[in-house]
């Protein structure tokens, strides 16, 4: 399970408005995840840069604590890691949601069904169901 295809579904799962995804969504390129090549609109974004809140803050530790846990726990359940106390430990033990952990097992094991069976070169889409991101910012027409 690649680690960004976890975040996403972690963060349509649990509606993680302010982590990765809905940052992205939202923040018209200007929070520092990510910088432009060019070297002129590096420093435009540098200008426009704003940090994130403290939500967003919360909502992206919450997605990589979901995302790291809840896929080693799917990859014990489905035979594909061994299982270990001190990692991941048990599912019951995890302090996920039992509910969002199924959801969860579900989403991953259709997406690793569609990505085993792309041809080289192939891609899947996967939707970002909450286009205005955190509700921090909204994209513009820019």
């Amino acid at each position: 399970m690649p680690h960004d295809v976890a975040h996403l579904l972690v963060e349509i799962e649990d509606g993680l408005r302010g982590a990765v995804y809905g940052r992205l969504a939202a923040a018209d390129g200007d929070d520092g995840m990510f910088w432009p090549a060019d070297p002129a609109a590096r420093r435009a974004s540098l200008k426009r840069r704003r940090p994130p809140t403290p939500a967003e803050s919360a909502d992206m530790a919450r997605s990589e604590r979901l995302a790291s846990l809840s896929v080693a726990l799917w990859e014990v359940a489905r035979g594909r890691r061994r299982p270990d106390p001190a990692w991941p430990g048990t599912a019951a033990g995890s302090g996920i949601d039992p509910d969002l952990l199924e959801r969860l097992f579900s989403r991953y094991d259709d997406f690793a069904d569609r990505w085993a069976a792309l041809p080289a070169g192939g891609s899947i889409t996967l939707a970002w169901p909450f286009p205005e991101g955190s509700g921090r910012r909204r994209r513009t027409g820019r």
